[in-house]
């Protein structure tokens, strides 16, 4: 019996050391990732419109991830011929967004 829990114990350990072992290297590919984005976008963006890019992606993740896939596409697919400035970033965010309507409330009198 002591020999069973003993295998037991031993294989839960081994299968506990292949979970952190994946996980350790999720992560050192996700760093990559991000990394390989990161000097991707110093080539695509000049620094105002990294600047902006950096801004968006506080105040909307999904928007920035968004974007950045778009722009890296752009450039491996050749379509870009220079640095992209904030006031080509703007535009392209423009495209992107949805247009707000404009709401007004107005006060009937009754």
């Amino acid at each position: 019996m002591d020999e069973l829990e003993a295998l037991r114990k031993k294989r839960l350990r081994e299968l506990q050391q292949q979970a952190e072992d994946q996980e350790q290297f999720q992560e050192e590919r996700t760093a990559e990732y991000e990394e390989q984005k990161k000097n991707a976008m110093r080539a695509i963006l000049t620094d105002d419109a990294r600047e902006r890019l950096g801004r968006i992606r506080v105040a909307r993740p999904e928007l920035a991830e968004n974007l950045e896939q778009q722009l890296i596409m752009l450039a491996q697919s050749g379509r870009l011929k220079s640095k992209i400035n904030d006031q080509q970033l703007r535009e392209i965010l423009e495209k992107l967004l949805p247009k707000k309507r404009d709401i007004s409330i107005r006060k009937r009198g009754i």
